[in-house]
């Protein structure tokens, strides 16, 4: 079992259920827009989010931002040691910074003695795009090793000052580097890990690389944090982690979907019927499978397991609940019965 820090009220590690994060991509100086999707991302199921403070005005957003959030704030810190300080200060619940890249070893202290002091955790950032050079010379590019070396120059360094209230990320934009640092670092090590893959590139691309190597971690037990990186709405980095934490068996609560791939057989718009109880069901807190099948015939019998279900035939469909039907209906009928009933649930 890996050491436990508080981000505000969220444990990470030590048994802890995974947690959820994100980053805004609003401007940190934007109150009120990163305020909302803050909201947003809280609605959606994340728990902890991170800000980018790149200078002193940012900063003075961050604290202003920290007073009305509903979710644990990060701030994101490079180069510069001040902004460390004015973000934890300012009611930072965790600091992530690259030791590496914001100056000399005092400067590293003054962060730490201010986060010691507020009971701040500080999360170690490396990254392969940013590794120092010395370990690309070592190592020749961003290796898996490289990065977990990097890791432990940063620990190392915390430590020497009495600070160990600290979370650990690897990040690569190549997967499996990405798995085999974790693996190494875990292997080594009982700090808590926040995994996931950096610069995935299209949504399409980038949620697969995700479920690979987070999913990957996942079930080897590894992972304390996660955040899913897309170029897309924050908010869909969140809905994608759900997903990948309930598809490696680690996530109850919210509804998981089971639905039959289309064929021949298929009389009914299944992919348009799915897509539609999908987004009905998004924020369903209901631990429970529901299943949307294309055939009449087979769909109730495949899908047995389902706490409940739809299957459509030509014009018509069933709506059955562990395997069995419950009402045959017309088709346009189903999704409104089938809604119905699970707020019955």
């Amino acid at each position: 079992m890996t050491r436990q820090i508080l981000v505000g009220n969220v444990p990470i590690g030590g048994g802890a259920p995974v947690a959820i994060q994100s980053m805004l991509n609003t401007k940190t100086t934007d109150i009120e827009g990163s305020l909302a999707q803050i909201r947003a991302l809280h609605n959606a199921g994340c728990q902890i989010v991170r800000l980018a403070v790149p200078n002193m005005e940012a900063a003075e957003g961050f604290s202003q931002i920290c007073r009305e959030s509903p979710l644990p704030l990060v701030a994101d810190i490079h180069f510069d040691y001040k902004l460390a300080i004015a973000a934890a200060r300012g009611g930072a619940a965790k600091i992530r910074i690259n030791p590496g890249n914001i100056g000399g070893e005092d400067r590293v202290q003054a962060v730490v003695e201010v986060c010691k002091d507020r009971k701040i955790p500080i999360r170690i950032g490396v990254n392969g795009g940013s590794l120092d050079k010395k370990l690309l010379e070592k190592y020749g590019h961003p290796t898996a090793e490289a990065l977990v070396e990097s890791a432990f120059s940063h620990l190392e360094l915390l430590e020497k000052y009495g600070f160990h209230d600290t979370c650990v990320s690897m990040k690569s934009s190549t997967v499996p580097t990405m798995v085999e640092a974790a693996r190494l670092f875990r292997s080594r090590c009982d700090y808590p890990l926040h995994i996931g893959v950096t610069e995935t590139g299209p949504v399409r691309m980038g949620l697969m690389k995700s479920a690979m190597g987070i999913g990957a971690l996942l079930l080897d037990g590894i992972g304390d944090t996660i955040r899913v990186s897309l170029t897309d709405d924050p908010v869909e980095e969140v809905y994608a982690a759900k997903d990948i934490l309930k598809a490696a068996g680690l996530r109850k609560d919210g509804v998981n979907i089971i639905s039959c791939p289309t064929c021949g057989r298929t009389q009914i718009d299944l992919i348009g019927l799915v897509n539609k109880v999908d987004e009905a069901l998004k924020n369903c807190k209901k631990p429970i499978t529901v299943a949307v099948m294309g055939c009449i015939v087979n769909g109730p019998g495949e899908a047995r397991e389902a706490d409940i279900g739809i299957a459509g035939g030509d014009g018509c469909g069933m709506l059955f609940e562990k395997g069995k039907q419950i009402v045959k209906l017309p088709y346009e009928e189903l999704l409104p019965a089938l809604l119905e009933r699970i707020k019955e649930l």
